[in-house]
């Protein structure tokens, strides 16, 4: 019999999930000849690619249906599937019906940062694993209840921190740990990246290929905008802003240093100065994190048009290693002996002494095909995934922290890790939970 028939719960409507039985549905392993099947949930420009090689690089894996609100994206994903893989999914604008097909085991959200929580949430109630794109949650609070699904329903989320599966990552790790740096003292990171002006679009009625309320789930009502649907990172009621893509950085730090818990505290400072752009997320963000024993820097730009990130030759080659002075999105660890360059997804790393003495290096590649097979290997034998949900939830906690400084006013705040709470400051308090709208609400017992 097949795990999904054990489900002693259904959807109601598009709002929520009635759950029966669930404290008694165990999630069974499946045998390396089992097929596993997969929905993908939000079929735009990240999603689609990885759930196709996610098929190529696993044995046995197949999707079934492609969920997205806008038709035009659905039939097109559709249609890549059947090109790439050889056979054309169904496609569906309503999660709902994802989550009531008992044939489908995991589900592969790839929406904007704003369904994350909610669609993960409902996939563990539906008795479906789950991966999750990064950054996993839009708050605080959403990354501990994605946190508690998955421990009361017993499935497996990974979530989109690709360097978690990285080789040259956890060589770095151990060239770290190992003390060859001597003591590290400071950590930075750079999400320095080209930009241009940007204003919003006037309101207009909605395509009827979309279903906007759809597309909209947990956030404000709002009439149809297509600069909202298209540029839904300069809002921050759907993504954390610049610092979404800066959260691969956090996260591989996290890793490096072994994961340490919350800071002790953040600054943060931005604002929109070079192009006065008239988005809700800033354009320019400085952030400093204290962890006691050092500090993390995050520069966050996006007006620095001579920065690039590592090409695609480079990040698939472990021969190539970048400009360092001009990537975009590198690390630097400062040691008592010795400083490394890191590269992010990709590019190796090298480590340099006194005198610009290179003392080390390592090649290595974009780890996406291997923290893809991470999630099937689980899916089949239970165990948690390189990025499981409780260290995604503290990485992406340092993006949700670096945010809130600055939108509770360019500001120091003092962290209570045990209570993830500020100290003291109510106004910062007021953003560690969003609002969310009837039908569409994060409950707080998942």
């Amino acid at each position: 019999m097949k795990r999904r028939e054990f489900l002693g719960k259904t959807i109601v409507g598009s709002a929520g999930i009635a759950i029966g039985t669930s404290g008694l549905l165990m999630s069974s392993c499946k045998g390396a000849n089992d097929k596993i099947v997969l929905a993908l949930i939000g079929a735009g420009g990240r999603g689609v690619p990885t759930i196709i090689n996610c098929c190529r690089v696993n044995t046995g894996v197949e999707i079934k249906t492609i969920c997205d609100v806008d038709d035009n994206r659905s039939s097109a994903a559709a249609a890549e599937v059947e090109k790439q893989l050889g056979y054309k999914p169904a496609t569906s604008r309503y999660m709902k019906e994802i989550m009531d097909d008992r044939d489908i085991d995991a589900v592969w959200i790839a929406t904007p940062d704003h369904w994350h929580a909610l669609a993960t949430i409902w996939a563990c109630q539906a008795g479906k694993d789950v991966y999750v794109e990064k950054t996993p949650s839009l708050c605080i609070w959403e990354g501990r209840k994605m946190i508690e699904a998955a421990k009361r329903h017993k499935q497996i989320i990974q979530a989109g921190y690709q360097n978690r599966s990285g080789a040259y990552i956890a060589k770095a790790r151990d060239f770290i740990q190992s003390g060859k740096l001597g003591q590290v003292i400071h950590i930075r990171i750079f999400n320095l990246l080209p930009g241009t002006k940007w204003m919003p679009e006037p309101d207009s009625d909605a395509p009827s290929t979309i279903d906007w309320n759809e597309w909209l789930g947990p956030a404000p009502s709002r009439p149809y905008n297509r600069g909202a649907q298209t540029g839904w990172y300069y809002y921050y009621a759907y993504n954390p802003g610049a610092l979404n893509d800066a959260g691969h950085q956090l996260d591989l730090i996290r890793m490096l240093m072994g994961n340490p818990g919350h800071p002790k505290s953040v600054y943060g400072w931005g604002g929109n100065f070079v192009f006065n752009s008239e988005r809700e997320t800033p354009e320019s963000q400085a952030i400093t994190y204290d962890f006691e024993k050092f500090t993390v820097t995050v520069d966050s730009c996006n007006a620095t048009n001579y920065m690039a990130k590592a090409s695609q030759e480079i990040r698939m080659d472990p021969t190539k290693f970048p400009e360092w002075k001009t990537n975009a999105d590198k690390v630097e660890i400062y040691g008592t002996e010795a400083m490394m360059f890191m590269g992010r997804t990709g590019g190796g790393w090298q480590v340099y002494g006194p005198g610009e003495q290179m003392i080390a290096l390592e090649g290595g590649i974009h780890p996406d095909a291997e923290h893809q097979k991470n999630f099937i290997e689980c899916l089949r034998n239970r165990k948690q995934p390189n990025s499981d949900m409780e260290q995604a939830h503290m990485s992406a906690a340092l993006v949700h922290f670096g945010n809130i400084a600055y939108r509770s006013g360019n500001k120091q705040l003092l962290i209570d890790s045990q209570k993830e709470q500020f100290i003291g400051d109510d106004v910062a308090n007021k953003f560690l939970k969003t609002d969310y709208r009837d039908n569409y609400i994060v409950p707080e017992k998942v």
